[in-house]
Parts: C-alpha cells; sequence; structure tokens
C-alpha cells in the first residue's frame, strides 16, 4: 500500500471543557483520533472548580441499582451509562492521578485533600501531553452554511471542520461559568428535540414577613423532617438540614427533592412543603412539655425552654400563626410538627447548582449522536436528565463522555 493510501486521522472536534468534554477528549485520543477542545472561556472545567470549593463530591458509594435510581425518569438509560463507567471506575480513574478518595459519613466520596485543582490540573496537562489541542476562548456559534463550525475567538471568527463533533456544552446554570444556555436555539433549528431548561437542586422562593427575612436569613434549620407529595400524589418524608434564606428556603435537604417540588409547581401552579421542626418529640410529649407554667416567661421562651426550639424556629412558628400563637397550644403542636411552607417559585436558573431539561434522548441513539446531525454528539448536563447533589450529577457526565467517544468511534468505523 502506497503512503497515498494511508487515510489521516479523523479530526474530531470537542465543544465544551467540563468533565463530560475533556473525559471524551481523554477516550478520544486514546483510540488514536486527532482531538481538538474548544472552551468559550479562558480555561477549562470552571464549574468543576467552583465544585471543588466544597470539597468536590465525585461520587457516591451507594450500590446500583440504588444508584441508578437517583436519575429518577432516566435511571434506565443512564444506567446504561453507567455499565460502562460507574462510581467504582470514577474512584479508580481519579486514583491514576495520585488522589486517593474516602466515603463520607453520608456515603459521598471526596479525595482525601478535598481538592479539585490539583486534579483539573493533571488532567489538563496529561491531555496536552497525550497530544490533544485545546483551545480556549473559543465560543461556539454554531455552523457555517456548509457544515463547518463556526467560533468567536478574540481574533475574530473562526471556522472549523471535523469529521465528528462531541458537544458537551453543558446546562443553564452558572452561566459565568460558561453553562448558559446559549447552544438551545442553534440546535432547535436544526429540528433538535429540546425539553425547556429548568432549575435544578436549587432553593424555592417563599414569602416571609420582612421581619423574618431580616432577622433569620442564612440561619440554618436543623434537624428537621420534610413532608411533600410526588406527582402521584404518594406522601414522602426525608430529614435533613436547610436554611432559612432571605427569599425563601435553600440547603441539601431541599435540592434533595427539588424535582418533585419543581415539577408539582409547573402542573399545578402551587406547592406545599412541610417540615416537622421537632422530629424527635412526639405530639404527646409536646403536649406535656408545653403544658408546663410559664412562670412569667414570653410564649417564646417556653417553646425554647420545654420543646427545644431555636430563634429561628421559634420564628418560625410565630411566622404561621402569628403573634398570638401561644393562645392556642393544639394548633402550635400541629404546627411544629407539620409547618406549612407554601412555595411560590423556584430560583432563577443562573444561581442554582444544575439544570433540568435539554436534549431529549429520544432525540439521540445509544451512542448519543443526535437522530437530527449524523456526526453530532452530545454529552453532559445539556441532556434531558437530572440527579441530586451527592456524586451524581459529575458521575453521569463523566459516564455520558465515554458513551459519546465510544459513539463517535463506533459511527467512524462504518464511514
Amino acid at each position: 500500500m502506497s503512503n497515498s493510501d494511508v487515510r489521516p486521522p479523523r479530526r474530531i472536534a470537542i465543544i465544551g471543557g467540563g468533565p463530560a468534554g475533556l473525559f471524551a477528549a481523554e477516550r478520544l485520543r486514546a483510540a488514536g483520533l486527532d482531538v481538538d477542545l474548544y472552551e468559550a472561556k479562558g480555561s477549562p472545567g470552571r464549574k468543576f472548580l467552583i465544585a471543588g470549593k466544597g470539597g468536590l463530591n465525585l461520587t457516591h458509594s451507594d450500590p446500583r441499582p440504588l444508584f441508578d435510581s437517583r436519575y429518577r425518569e432516566q435511571a434506565t438509560r443512564v444506567g446504561r451509562w453507567l455499565d460502562g463507567f460507574d462510581a467504582q471506575a470514577l474512584r479508580d480513574w481519579a486514583a491514576g492521578f495520585g488522589v486517593e478518595t474516602y466515603v463520607g459519613s453520608s456515603g459521598r466520596v471526596f479525595p482525601v485533600d478535598r481538592k479539585a485543582a490539583p486534579l483539573l490540573r493533571g488532567w489538563v496537562r496529561r491531555l496536552k501531553e497525550q497530544g490533544v489541542r485545546l483551545h480556549v476562548n473559543h465560543r461556539w456559534l454554531g455552523w457555517s452554511d456548509d457544515g463547518a463550525l463556526r467560533f468567536a475567538t478574540d481574533n475574530g471568527e473562526l471556522e472549523v471542520r471535523a469529521d465528528a463533533t462531541v458537544l458537551a456544552l453543558g446546562g443553564g446554570s452558572w452561566p459565568q461559568l460558561g453553562s448558559d444556555g446559549a447552544w438551545v436555539p442553534t440546535l432547535q433549528a436544526r429540528a433538535v428535540d429540546i425539553a425547556p431548561l429548568q432549575s435544578a437542586n436549587c432553593g424555592f422562593d417563599i414569602a416571609w414577613t420582612p421581619f423574618f427575612a431580616q432577622r433569620h436569613a442564612g440561619t440554618p434549620l436543623k434537624p428537621v423532617v420534610a413532608h411533600w407529595h410526588g406527582l402521584d400524589g404518594e406522601p414522602h418524608t426525608l430529614q435533613g438540614e436547610c436554611v432559612a434564606s432571605e427569599y425563601g428556603i435553600e440547603g441539601s435537604l431541599i435540592y434533595a427533592l427539588s424535582a418533585d417540588l419543581r415539577e408539582t409547581l409547573n402542573r399545578d401552579g402551587h406547592a406545599t412543603l412541610w417540615l416537622d421542626l421537632v422530629p424527635g418529640r412526639d405530639e404527646a410529649r409536646l403536649l406535656a412539655d408545653l403544658s408546663q407554667p410559664r412562670k412569667g416567661r414570653s410564649f417564646g421562651e417556653h417553646l425554647r425552654r420545654q420543646a427545644g426550639l431555636d430563634a429561628v424556629k421559634t420564628a418560625l412558628v410565630f411566622e404561621t400563626l402569628g403573634k398570638d400563637a401561644g393562645n392556642d397550644l393544639a394548633a402550635v403542636i400541629a404546627t411544629l410538627k407539620r409547618l406549612p411552607l407554601r412555595l411560590l417559585r423556584p430560583r432563577p436558573m443562573a444561581e442554582v447548582i444544575s439544570t433540568a431539561g435539554g436534549v431529549r434522548l429520544d432525540a439521540l441513539d445509544e451512542g448519543l449522536m443526535l437522530r437530527a446531525l449524523p456526526g453530532v454528539f452530545c454529552a453532559g448536563e445539556m441532556l434531558d436528565w437530572e440527579a441530586p447533589t451527592g456524586g451524581y450529577l459529575l458521575t453521569a457526565c463523566y459516564a455520558s463522555g465515554l458513551r459519546a467517544a465510544e459513539g463517535v468511534t463506533a459511527w467512524l468505523a462504518t464511514r
């Protein structure tokens, strides 16, 4: 065979430098393909670094299929991605950089040093050493009329041709870090079916009185038990911690049930969350405790001494029942065990941890190639799946990056 018969390596363009894009780049380069990765910001992995400020929750120790169930309606399909790269695979991958991990008391998995920067630096350095070409400050603009990829750069517009493209553009949260959802109209114009982006792992607005908001914003509520109804009307409970904010309520407990609450708001226009403020005491004990003589103390002080309430929980009782709450002990006890919070709306996408919605999975084949755009693959949070915090988000981003990379190599093998 002459040299002229040797086909040059296929060129792959990956757009988006988050975990899904970086992992797809790693696997495609390992497969012998030429890889160019384009990042809109000045450096890749900016949201990954922000996650590291909370200790870099890489994954979770939940066994499968419990792990898969965290992806709700998409549990089966995301589970197939996890068949190729699961929580243990992610821990093993991190160990390859000398980053050892441990399981915390909540089951979440963290690097021992709880830092993201060393892992990201090592990852990007290794990708460059392996031959991945990284192009920063390249914002994707879509396609030209003849199919070239268009980028806005510091030196003007650039057009690039690739044998296949992986889009890993993120959702719509933290737009200052690059995930701004600007890709949605571009793909919709190409007949790609996209579910509207929505806030996920988010807080909710509540119409606090100005007094409560000013006095107690930022105060933790712990421990509490949340009661809510799923979309099927079934009751659910979960114990945890949350925070009363100036605008409403947020925190890990609220994020864990935010999908149900958001979808109830979408369907009904309103949603109610109930909090048990004293999970260690039943109604009978509260009645006995609160029936004790006040001895001249205010009712708020009586609640603190006899029911163990702190200032913010006491304020919530008055916020709900009014300043004369102490006149109706039965109502107080009922409120302590099931304090109603009427939720108005989720917080805006720009400030939440992640988003739901995105490219519908039915718009993709099993290799995550867009059915409407052969040769274009998608990965990461821009796909229509969601999960609570706890490492599930990051794990699925990695797993989808691998699935897209495998899809690219399989598709190119047929061409």
